[in-house]
């Protein structure tokens, strides 16, 4: 006789999709580890740029680091919870990289600080509005199923990249004619790996690649947990700290960012006075309607296309995706992400958005939502232990994002490349997001260039309508500078 599940089971799906609780509790202090840094690197985009007044968030003339990080875990943690319950999908959000940087440097340059995250909350509201309507799950289930493959493909190469260069293991430096190479082994030019970081990210990536392919329980987590031992015996005994601190010249051979110390501190309450500093309307009063509706269409179009490329790169790793390229509860999926860029908004941390991150905690085994209850408990428990945040270097978290990237890779076998009508279209859709270091763009490039094919090829009924009406929001997408100039906005 069948045992009956308990009510956790029954709602999370954990035996239906092959996963057990252990399982969703390793992946989901997986994915925490592996975004724990948006705590620290939030605060560190939006929080140190002033606005066109000269204030800086929260108000004031000086930067106030610990006020946004406590903002950043709060919404963090409530939306990835509430991605777990109503999505019950195993991916977690927080404040979107990219987005916050377009934020902070190009919009609220241009306006205080309330009205540009007023802006971001429209922007939530009108992608909610889209997916209320049906338009956004119409257009996620429009894309062609190896198409979507490319796309999961594309996302590996580029969260393994972002391994790469969070690590430091491959840089962006000037080479001798003083033009600048995309990327590099090492630093300097040399095309060597110097530095003890480089060393613990290195080790830490074998290791867990050895746990990996012998199939170890909990490899990815347990690799990041030792490799963060050892990197705060290596600093106890080097004594590097970060590359750039204040007074000092930079080191590039240092931490890039967290150094793994044990914090003075453990405990401190979370000052929350952030949310609700948003002026829904202050941004058309300042910059005129005409250039804060283009505003709000280019974060509306990166957040709509970087989700949905994340859900398909994710759910299919976690086996969430069926034979015709759907994801299981897609509506509440994208409903859930689409609230949490207003959210974000109206809690003055930037728009959120599921992360790519999420695929550590898949790649440890998680397959449900209670992956992302844990997940988004421990982001609000990061509000009361900051210090605690800062202990795992990137160093240590990122061989995690590699290895991720490889069993994302390995999906490439499902794409017809006899086939050049789809082929090529996935071609660009894979090589593009690791090159631009963007999902958007890998997306784009991959739907114009299917569209086009298959309309000089006379196959324009093989097209959804609906990829035809992408296809030009990706053109203008493409062009937005062009246009503006021409409408003279600036």
């Amino acid at each position: 006789m069948t045992k009956p599940l308990n009510p956790l089971d029954r709602f999370f799906f954990i035996s239906a999709r092959g996963s057990t609780i252990g399982q969703e509790v390793r992946g989901g202090f997986a994915t925490f580890f592996t975004m724990a840094y948006i705590v620290v690197l939030n605060p560190i985009i939006i929080g140190t740029a002033a606005d066109k007044t000269g204030q800086f968030l929260g108000g004031g003339e000086a930067p106030n680091l610990p006020l946004v990080a406590a903002a950043t875990a709060f919404v963090a943690g409530i939306l990835t919870i509430a991605m777990g319950v109503f999505g019950r999908v195993p991916f977690a959000l927080a404040a979107g990289l990219g987005l916050n940087a377009f934020v902070a440097f190009g919009i609220a340059t241009q306006m205080s600080w309330e009205s540009a995250m007023g802006l971001v909350v429209l922007e939530g509201i009108v992608i909610a509005i889209l997916v209320v309507t049906g338009f956004r799950t119409a257009v996620f289930h429009a894309i062609p199923a190896q198409l979507k493959t490319a796309i999961s493909v594309g996302i590996g190469l580029f969260i393994a990249l972002i391994g790469f260069v969070d690590a430091g293991f491959v840089r962006r430096i000037p080479d001798a004619s003083n033009t600048t190479v995309p990327v590099k082994l090492g630093v300097a030019g040399t095309g060597s790996l110097t530095g003890w970081p480089t060393f613990v990210f290195v080790i830490g990536l074998l290791i867990m690649a050895f746990m990996v392919a012998r199939k170890v329980k909990g490899a990815i987590l347990l690799g990041i947990v030792g490799t963060t031992v050892l990197a705060i015996v290596v600093e106890a005994i080097a004594k590097l700290g970060p590359q750039v601190a204040e007074g000092k010249p930079a080191n590039p051979d240092a931490w890039s960012l967290i150094v793994p110390t044990w914090p003075s501190k453990v405990f401190e309450l979370p000052d929350l006075s952030l949310l609700g500093r948003f002026d829904l309307l202050g941004g058309f009063a300042q910059i005129g309607g005409l250039a804060a509706v283009m505003f709000v269409f280019t974060l509306m179009l990166a957040d709509f296309f970087d989700t949905m490329g994340t859900i398909v790169g994710v759910g299919r790793q976690a086996g969430l995706v069926g034979p015709d390229g759907t994801v299981e509860r897609t509506r509440e999926i994208l409903l859930v992400d689409s609230l949490a860029a207003a959210a974000g908004g109206a809690a003055s941390v930037s728009s959120n958005t599921t992360y790519v991150e999420s695929a550590a905690g898949v790649g440890e085994g998680a397959r449900t939502g209670l992956a992302s209850v844990v997940t988004g408990l421990l982001f609000l428990l990061a509000m009361f232990f900051a210090p605690l945040t800062e202990i795992v270097p990137f160093e240590a978290a990122t061989p995690a994002l590699v290895i991720v990237g490889f069993l994302m890779m390995t999906q490439i076998k499902e794409i017809d490349f006899s086939d050049f009508e789809i082929a090529i279209p996935a071609f660009l859709t894979i090589v593009l997001m690791p090159f631009t270091y963007s999902i958007t763009a890998g997306i784009g490039a991959g739907f114009v260039s299917f569209i086009a094919i298959k309309a000089f090829r006379g196959k324009i009924r093989e097209i959804h309508p609906l990829m035809w009406i992408v296809g030009v929001l990706f053109v203008v997408y493409f062009t937005l500078e062009p246009i503006k100039s021409l409408l003279g906005v600036g």
